[in-house]
């Protein structure tokens, strides 16, 4: 019980010359909080046979939980694993022009829901009803939050209480839980499989069709992919079917991919712009994937089936907010002005030549060279696309290789330092080395990179 009265006062602590700026810049109320929170933590400790903490230490414990939650959040963090679209690190990293737009959407007033020729109330979508059409080549386009929003938006406006035909092998969970069957348990739809898991053919749906049938639904395979014994319906012959049948098709890209993934060495990925000319009646993708902008989940199609999607009452629960707004519609327009291999940072990466990832790593040996760090090597690797885009599909690169052996902690101790640095690095480990990937490290980052890889190589 010794050790139960040596634990300071809440007074001593607050007192302490370690919390004296933290007591004037915060709520003191706050800060009297986190210090009796740690003092409990305390008590726990000796009651379990530790020592009690000196005021010091209490008072230091008390700072790091500020300091910590006084960073910003998300942390930027520099990508250099090689994985261009990364789901944990936040997927794509927009363009000078759309992080300018929607900063400035942010920073004050603005016409979202007001137009300016009439003085009236306007809606938010008509700011890119122009766009989707001149982009995608559709008759009417809308935009939500995110893609599983855009899908579960169209199946509840145009299927709910109906059945809804989907291939077997495409009803699948195409990440984070997000499972095809449920949505559309969720949209109130009814889902009716057909063919099997590797092959299904039009006349599969079509010998599903009741007088039930609201839609025929097809899903692209966005994070995996089936090879050897395999069949799949294409979009044109859906059409047909429904043509015939007065029964509507509805198209989920996935990646949103508006530039032919073929001509950089990677496999075709469907466009929404193959899927509109096919004549689907509605094609949904995503925002903050294979396109290159914000999070958003996109709709196009025929004017009559996005007009009953904007009157349905999800439209507004899901609309999308007047940053990620301005953002995505400076993201389209780099396409329409035949820039997006230059502006948007996915396509740059994706396009990046060998020979130039070749001499950024050269130059990364270098520095950590001459900082003494032998074992360094510049490598073949091959770099992902990720974010559930291009299944299976990689580009040739160059990496910084690191021979961890002599370092403390080996290659998890690097990883582990590289990502306390400001700001942080995160890197991949393959056969006990750590592999720094140029192609996903943002230029404007390099300065950055060299000092912190340094910093964490000590």
């Amino acid at each position: 019980m010794t050790q139960l009265r040596n634990i300071p006062s809440v007074e001593r602590v607050l007192s302490s010359d370690t919390l004296a700026w933290v007591v004037k810049a915060y709520s003191r109320d706050w800060i009297l909080s986190l210090v009796r929170q740690e003092l409990d933590r305390a008590r726990s400790s000796v009651m379990m046979g530790a020592d009690a903490p000196s005021v010091e230490e209490v008072a230091r414990a008390t700072r790091q939980v500020v300091e910590k939650m006084n960073r910003p959040a998300p942390q930027p963090v520099i990508n250099a694993t090689g994985v261009v679209i990364h789901t944990n690190l936040g997927r794509a990293p927009l363009s000078r022009a759309a992080t300018e737009a929607a900063i400035n959407a942010a920073q004050g007033y603005s016409n979202l829901e007001f137009d300016l020729d009439n003085g009236r109330r306007g809606s938010r979508q008509a700011h890119l009803q122009n766009l989707l059409q001149e982009v995608t080549g559709a008759e009417a386009g809308l935009v939500v939050n995110n893609n599983a929003s855009a899908v579960l938006l169209g199946l509840s406006a145009l299927a709910a209480d109906k059945e809804v035909v989907v291939s077997r092998g495409e009803a699948v969970e195409i990440g984070g839980g997000f499972r095809v069957p449920d949505v559309l348990s969720q949209s109130g739809a009814i889902l009716v499989d057909v063919g099997t898991t590797n092959r299904t053919y039009v006349r599969d749906y079509e010998t599903a069709i009741t007088p039930e049938t609201g839609a025929f639904l097809k899903a692209h395979a966005s994070n995996f992919r089936v090879e050897g014994f395999t069949a799949s319906v294409e979009p044109a012959e859906l059409v047909d079917l429904g043509a015939r049948t007065g029964i509507p098709v509805l198209h989920d890209v996935g990646s949103g991919a508006l530039l032919p993934t073929e001509n950089y060495g990677l496999a075709h990925e469907p466009t929404p712009q193959e899927s509109v000319a096919a004549g689907v009646g509605l094609t949904f993708f995503s925002g903050d994937k294979l396109l290159g902008g914000p999070q958003a989940g996109i709709v196009v199609g025929s004017r009559d089936l996005v007009n009953r999607l904007e009157r349905h009452p999800l439209a507004r629960a899901f609309r999308i907010d007047k940053m990620s707004l301005a953002s995505l519609i400076a993201t389209l327009m780099h396409y329409l002005r035949g820039e997006a291999e230059r502006e948007i940072p996915i396509w740059r990466m994706i396009s990046a030549p060998v020979q130039l990832l070749e001499e950024r790593a050269e130059t990364w040996k270098k520095a950590v060279v001459d900082r003494g760090l032998s074992g360094a090597n510049v490598d073949s690797s091959r770099s992902a696309i990720g974010g559930g885009s291009l299944p299976g599909e990689t580009l040739p690169t160059r990496v910084l290789s690191l021979d961890c052996g002599s370092l403390p902690g080996g290659p998890e101790g690097l990883m582990q330092r590289m990502r306390t640095v400001d700001p942080p690095i995160i890197g991949r480990i393959e056969d006990d080395r750590v592999l720094l990937d140029p192609r996903t490290v943002l230029p404007d980052q390099e300065a950055h990179f060299l000092k912190g890889l340094l910093a964490a190589l000590g």
